[in-house]
């Protein structure tokens, strides 16, 4: 692995071949890895060379996201915004970033600090991580960020798939 700091090729997202996750590469090095801990469940395992920990929903009703660290205690709780498109990620230090999206057609996540310091911006279609030239984040923690605001794309985009399949269904049944 190499640092974050160094990504010179920029940091891009790619399908994981034999499995059912995400990559995060610079050139074509491993930075990080984001998979579904089993197929039926919403819980998701971050890895990357500071770590690993556990990205969950606290239930079922809810749509917000909590990590726990390799000792399943809670370190960051994610509050998803009322639109669904971004929210706001609180560490138990006390630590804040906001997450927003921007455009319809070619959506663009960005992260910003507690006092609204652009920190990196996501690329949805191109998959495509931007980091700002300077911050004052520290590698464990803006590693562990990009790969969270990762996986709240995915699972807004998942979330939106579902929403459109129910959809469908009570269309056809009220038609039937």
């Amino acid at each position: 692995m190499i640092p974050i700091s160094s990504a010179s090729g920029g940091l891009v997202w790619s399908r994981m071949t034999f499995c059912h996750g995400w990559e995060l590469r610079s050139d074509r090095n491993f930075i990080g890895s984001l998979q579904r801990t089993r197929f039926w469940t919403s819980e998701f395992r971050a890895q990357t060379e500071h770590g690993s920990w556990i990205f969950r929903r606290p239930s079922y009703f809810r749509c917000g996201t909590e990590i726990l660290d390799s000792n399943s205690t809670r370190i960051a709780n994610l509050e998803r915004a009322w639109s669904g498109f971004g929210g706001t990620l609180t560490f138990s230090d006390g630590q804040t970033f906001h997450i927003i999206r921007k455009g319809c057609w070619r959506p663009r996540w960005t992260v910003l600090s507690g006092h609204d310091q652009v920190i990196f911006s996501i690329d949805e279609h191109e998959k495509t991580v931007s980091l700002a030239p300077e911050t004052s984040v520290s590698k464990d923690r803006l590693m562990l960020v990009v790969i969270l605001a990762w996986h709240l794309i995915r699972q807004t985009l998942e979330d939106g798939t579902v929403g459109a399949m129910v959809a469908t269904a009570a269309l056809v049944a009220a038609t039937a």
